[in-house]
Parts: C-alpha cells; structure tokens; sequence
C-alpha cells in the first residue's frame, strides 16, 4: 500500500507549498536522529513525503496515482481504482502460487521510480543549535562551524577516479547508464528501468580508483561551514542553508539546518523592528525634568527627562533599534517609572507639605 505522505506531514491535501515546507521544517528538527527525540526511520519517512509533495510534478502523479487516506486499496483516489476495487491480491503475495508480485515494483514508476527514483538521491540532512548573544542577534554576525559529516571528496572532486585514470565502460550495465528488468506478474510481464549502481547512471568508470575516497566520490571528514546570521533574527527562528548537509554519490547533497537560541538581554527586549526597556525615574526629575544616562546596544547616551512626565509614559529615541532590510533601524522605547520615596527626611516632608498645599 502507498505511503499517505500528507498524513506524514501532518498537512491538508490542499495546503501550499509553505504550509508543506513548514510541517517538514518542524517535523525534521523534532526527528533529527542527531536529537535525543530524534527517530531515524520517521525522519527518512519525512524525508521521502517531502520530497514528493514540494515537487510540483511528483505531486501531480501521487495525486493522480498514489494512496491518500488509503482509498482504494492504494491504487489512488475513490473512483480511480482503474477496476481494481473490491479484488483480492493477498493470494498474489510474493511465493502465492508460484507468482511474485510486488506491487512497489509494479507502481513504482508512477512516484519518479526507475531512473527518476535514482537520480533523486539525496544526501542527509543535518540539524544544528547555535546560541547568539542579544546584541549579535540584532545587528547580525557570522559564525563558522565544524561539522563532522559525508562530504564530497575534494581530491577527485566527486568523480571517484584518481587523478589521471582513464575511464572504462562499465561491466554492470555494459555503458548503458541503466539496468533492464523483466518481471513476471499476474498481469503479465513488466519491464522496469534503474540507474545503474555500480556508475551511478554514467556507463563509465574509472580504472584506477581514487586512494582517498577508495572510488565512492564521497567520504565523511571534518568541514569548516560560514553561517551568515541576518540582522534582527528572533529566538527559536530556524536558518536553512542550502547544500550544507550530507553529500551521497551521484546525488544531491541535503540541507543544513540552524536553530537559534538568543540569550536574554538584561535591559532591553526585541519587538520587531524596536528594542524596549524600562527606565526609573526619580520623582524630582518627573516634576522638574531631568537627564539620565542609558547604555544602549551602541553605548551610552544622554536621555533628556521632560518636566511634568507621567508613569509609564513612553520615550522615543529614534534611529536606535533593529537593523531593517531597508537600511534603516527601528527605535528604543523607553517605558518610564516614577520612583516614589518609601523615606522622606524632616526636610523633604516639609517640602512636600509646602506641595501639598499649594495643591500639588
């Protein structure tokens, strides 16, 4: 029976293509073999309806072809079965009277299988934490990560020969590229079509085989990877950087995933494009206006308290926030407090009386 790849992913059959890319973005960091949830076999299954779905054609054909909901007995939607419904095929099953029958094999064509399903191979892809300070996460940084993974050999540059070798024709499929398979089945025979796994499709391979990678154009070592953080990035936002994860021979190299972590600032907060704080202020200064100093994220700086200000009243100091893609940046807004003396001395009261009053 196939796979219900929008059940995977936990989306509606009519989501986008955000919305798909969302649920695999969330699901792929929660099953991440590398994490302590993490679940090898959940994440390939991941992996696979991903692969499908976020395919415009792939999706046309497992639309068309593919068990959704498992209607059908796996043979597509509700009246699309082709005539099929209501037939018995476990009598057919692999040693059932002298038939084997592999309905993956016989279908698999309708997914990208045969050629296609080869050259979609695609490398692992990998998911990493990094921990910014405040300020690193509002004007942006670049860090540099070492990843102990499978890349692509750099002495023979993918290709598996060593330097020099000739290329000879390849005895698996005689040059070809693909390997030719008759089966047997109920319905008669069935011609399938694979790439070929000994030259990976090429139909040529390399006499002498590179030393360093032993001819597999791929092999795990330590690589340096540059992260560029954007300016203004939020805690918990993921970064994907393309062609960063595992490379597989003959294939596509999977992804590299970054979760953020920003430390908490002990004066200011992140709302969009502004930074806020808090700012107690004493009740002379409230009355007569005054001037504080505030460390910002680019130093210290002169805030001018205007006469008569109110609790929790709000200043703005323009040009001081987050970096914006436009160029420019948000603003600090500063909350203001009035402190209220718990204490007054004999001198401040009779001050205060005076206050009083005068109605104040």
């Amino acid at each position: 029976m196939a796979k219900d790849y929008y059940n995977i992913l936990g989306v509606d059959k009519r989501a986008n293509k955000d919305d798909i890319k969302k649920a695999f973005r969330t699901l792929a960091h929660k099953y991440h073999p590398d994490k302590k949830t993490g679940d090898d076999a959940k994440f390939k299954e991941i992996n696979e309806a991903y692969s499908i779905l976020s395919d415009d054609q792939k999706r046309a054909q497992y639309d068309q072809f593919g068990s959704a909901g498992g209607n059908s007995g796996g043979f597509g939607r509700q009246g699309q079965s082709g005539g099929f419904e209501g037939f018995d095929f476990s009598q057919f099953t692999q040693g059932g009277n002298g038939f084997e029958f592999d309905f993956g094999d016989l279908f698999g064509n309708a997914f990208g299988g045969g050629r296609g399903r080869a050259q979609a191979k695609r490398g692992r892809d990998i998911s990493i934490d990094i921990e910014l300070s405040f300020e690193d996460s509002i004007f942006g940084t670049e860090r540099t990560v070492l990843l102990n993974k499978v890349s692509k050999c750099e002495i023979c540059a993918g290709s598996g020969a060593e330097k020099g070798s000739e290329t000879i024709t390849c005895h698996t499929c005689n040059g070809k590229g693909q390997i030719r398979e008759m089966k047997r089945t109920f319905f008669g025979q069935f011609e399938t079509t694979t790439t070929c796994e000994t030259c990976l499709g090429k139909g040529k391979i390399p006499r002498e085989k590179c030393h360093a990678c032993h001819g597999q154009g791929v092999l795990k070592k330590e690589s340096e990877i540059k992260v560029k953080i954007p300016a203004g990035i939020d805690n918990g936002e993921m970064i994907r950087l393309s062609g960063g994860g595992e490379a597989v021979a003959g294939g596509q190299t999977g992804d590299l995933y970054i979760k953020i972590y920003v430390k908490k600032h002990p004066t200011f907060r992140k709302d969009d494009h502004n930074l806020l704080t808090d700012l107690n202020v004493k009740l002379t200064d409230a009355l007569l206006g005054g001037e504080v100093t505030l460390v910002t994220l680019d130093g210290a700086i002169k805030v001018k308290i205007p006469e008569g200000v109110t609790h929790s009243e709000v200043l703005r100091i323009k040009g001081r926030g987050v970096p914006n893609e436009r160029g420019s940046r948000g603003d600090i807004l500063i909350k203001l407090h009035i402190a209220i003396p718990k204490r007054l001395s004999k001198d401040a009261k009779k001050v205060i009386e005076s206050l009083k009053k005068e109605g104040i």
